[in-house]
């Protein structure tokens, strides 16, 4: 009897750790559907661990859950700057880079709480349609100028990297003089388009303004411009002076599942399942091996290979700003 016994515990114990799961939030849309398709889906096969998916991503769900000391989310994609602000805050885990090989990535995106999750550039896009016969926009002085180029104008509304370094860019601000921010001086720059601004709160948003022609030119993350010419809609991007920027993946604080969640950052962080994420999405890989698994003609339409005309968002910078400029942005946005 107490031989069964035991071969039932062993039984026991061995479906509990095949029924293990975790949990990965990130903000919905297609980004998460290829997430699911190739970072949890290897992993569950790899690993035998479930992945749920939640989202989208909530900065203040976070810290509320980690101050409650209730937390639900085991992996999450954010913004590189918040990842590094809540890693000061105390809001994230340690990562455990004995077990995520951080040798193998972007060192522009790792730091003790946070890895890259993928990488893109804010670039120039319009709807050829819309400037038939004239000039096509190549620069942020053409994306600034409302004479030349009529219409209107599409931009994150949030406050992230990318707007405020193009309009100091449209202004005349050297790219290797961006920082620190002159807020006075972008805003002012602002105030000149304000009026023919739309603002685009997600991806889908922003795709849908520019094949409607609402808003025949902006700001956008070169990823959607990629999926609406996949779709076979002209798009015109200008890579001139693309802003770099980057999503984390991290650990919040107190998370349950500790160690399933380091082993899906680092298969998520694998070559092939950047390569693969890349491929199908348009952003950048983060691990340095990836786009040797890439197609070539594909690698080139990516931001890595737009190295020559790139401006990186300090991440940095915007992590010890970040509260700074979100208030002032948000209150000019309701001027």
């Amino acid at each position: 009897m107490k031989s069964l016994l035991a071969v039932a515990f062993v039984a026991m114990a061995a479906s509990a750790a095949n029924a293990q799961q975790m949990v990965f939030t990130s903000w919905g849309g297609t980004t998460q559907d290829a997430q699911t398709e190739f970072w949890a889906a290897p992993f569950t096969e790899k690993s035998g661990t479930a992945v749920l998916q939640d989202g989208p991503t909530d900065y203040g769900k976070i810290k509320a859950m980690v101050e409650a000391g209730a937390v639900a989310w085991d992996v999450v994609d954010t913004e590189f700057d918040w990842a590094l602000q809540a890693g000061k805050a105390g809001l994230l885990e340690p990562l455990d880079f004995g077990v995520i090989d951080k040798a193998k990535l972007d060192p522009r995106f790792v730091s003790d709480y946070a890895v890259g999750s993928f990488y893109y550039s804010f670039v120039i896009g319009f709807n050829p349609a819309n400037f038939s016969g004239e000039a096509q926009p190549q620069t942020m002085a053409d994306l600034f100028d409302t004479a030349k180029f009529p219409g209107k104008r599409t931009f994150y509304k949030w406050s992230a990297p990318g707007v405020i370094e193009a309009a100091l860019l449209a202004d005349g601000v050297p790219a290797n003089q961006l920082y620190p921010l002159d807020l006075d001086r972008a805003f002012k720059k602002l105030d000149t388009i304000k009026s023919s601004i739309i603002w685009w709160e997600g991806g889908a948003q922003s795709q849908q303004l520019l094949a409607s022609g609402e808003a025949p030119i902006g700001l956008f993350w070169n990823g959607r411009l990629a999926a609406l010419q996949a779709d076979g809609m002209p798009v015109g991007i200008s890579w001139q002076d693309n802003i770099t920027a980057a999503d984390a993946l991290v650990v919040p604080k107190g998370a349950r599942n500790k160690e399933a969640a380091m082993a899906f950052i680092a298969e998520a962080t694998s070559a092939k399942a950047q390569a693969d994420f890349a491929t199908k999405t348009g952003y950048a890989p983060i691990n340095l091996d990836s786009p040797s698994l890439m197609e070539a003609d594909l690698r080139a339409t990516l931001p890595d290979a737009q190295t020559a005309n790139q401006i990186n968002a300090d991440m940095a910078y915007w992590a010890e700003h970040r509260d700074e400029i979100g208030n002032r942005w948000y209150a000019w946005q309701a001027e």
